[in-house]
């Protein structure tokens, strides 16, 4: 039996905080309780915050590692275990890696690494060479042609965790701006402007053949197997009617706040980009994560493409009015553990998994990770 306590801990549980200990055995968490404890060989965290490890539902950092440099791809094993590393020291132990299928870019680096992460993914974990606990999430886009080829490979892998709809087509949902969409697209190379046009012209054409075919094929698997679907940018209502039509639970990163609204009318777990909340804003101009926050309507944090960003942007919204630091740390803990249908992790309370972040505030005001731990053994 492996009982471990710590004591002298800021305990962050879902609804309250104050110094306390928590016992631990066998990587369960049994008591939590206030004040000091006797326990000989207790572990003195010296008033650092004890928090629940932070889960993560859509990050994209995985394809930084996959893919460095344009032109350049990355062993998947290698990129794997770094970017497992990073989310251990960033306090997240539970991620669902993001692998986007259909490439709106033919022979993309998409398309060259969808296979191979995830063979990596489970290759790793076979081998118990992960420091945290990982998971998949298929990132579906619906207006690619070889979409359902890729998609049908892996509808029943035991790994599949959660399934997003997204349509990337430019002039709609998050690139309704067509400035905006051009600077992002030329970060590795500038169009002319009849290469530009044709672009944009094909992306139209293809999502008129194949975006609501394609989606409705997706949204019926899912149903089948029990597999939460999230639904990404939405912004105009017909977007989130569409969604509740199709029993999907999540809204991932809507840009208008009557999307966000009419998701929440609805009952949808509303997800926004740490980095959105840390920069102060959408990098490509859409509803601010604050802004939401500020009515209410933000439930769920995604890291998105900077892990560190989900343990700043919850002390962020922690410091906001009406909102508090237990009630911002449920964003990144229990809510998306919940909305997958994990119920062992995402709390410090009796009975959950010993996963657990130790955090102290440095002298400039930023909230460090000191040490991250998995089922009650430290991962980093």
């Amino acid at each position: 039996m492996n009982e471990q306590t710590i004591r002298n801990a800021r305990v962050v549980t879902a609804d309250e905080e104050f110094i306390g200990c928590v016992h631990l055995q066998d990587g369960i968490i049994r008591s939590v309780d206030r004040g000091d404890t006797t326990v000989a060989g207790a572990q003195d965290w010296a008033g650092d915050w004890l928090m629940p490890g932070l889960v993560e539902l859509h990050t994209d950092n995985l394809e930084k590692h996959l893919v460095p440099r344009p032109g350049v791809l990355w062993n998947a094993h290698s990129a794997m275990t770094v970017h497992d590393a990073q989310c251990a020291a960033a306090g997240i132990t539970t991620v669902l890696d993001s692998v986007v299928i259909g490439d709106l870019d033919e022979g993309g680096a998409r398309c060259q690494t969808q296979h191979t992460s995830i063979a990596a993914l489970h290759q790793c974990r076979d081998e118990g060479l992960m420091r945290v606990d990982h998971w998949l999430h298929l990132r579906c886009e619906v207006s690619a042609p070889d979409i359902l080829e890729v998609f049908h490979q892996y509808t029943d892998d035991p790994l599949l965790r959660l399934v997003s709809v997204m349509d990337h087509t430019p002039g709609q949902r998050q690139w309704r701006d067509l400035t905006a969409y051009r600077r992002y697209s030329e970060r590795n190379g500038r169009y002319s402007e009849a290469e530009f046009d044709a672009m944009i012209a094909q992306r139209k054409a293809d999502q008129q053949a194949y975006a609501l075919p394609h989606r409705q094929v997706i949204v019926k698997a899912c149903a089948e197997r029990a597999i939460p679907l999230a639904s990404h940018d939405d912004t105009l209502l017909t977007d989130v009617e569409l969604a509740i039509s199709e029993g999907v639970g999540m809204s991932e990163f809507p840009t208008t706040v009557a999307a966000a609204q009419a998701g929440r009318e609805a009952g949808m777990a509303i997800i926004m980009g740490g980095p959105n909340m840390v920069k102060g804003g959408s990098h490509s101009g859409n509803v601010s994560a604050a802004e939401l926050a500020q009515f209410d309507l933000l439930d769920i944090f995604s890291s998105d493409y900077v892990p560190s960003s989900l343990l700043l942007a919850t002390f962020m919204l922690g410091g906001m009015a009406n909102w508090s630091l237990p009630k911002a740390v449920r964003t990144v803990t229990r809510n998306p553990a919940r909305a997958i249908g994990m119920t062992d992790r995402g709390e410090i309370a009796v009975g959950q998994r010993a996963d657990m972040v130790r955090v102290r505030m440095n002298r400039v005001g930023m909230p460090t990770v000191l040490e991250t731990w998995l089922l009650g053994n430290r991962a980093y």
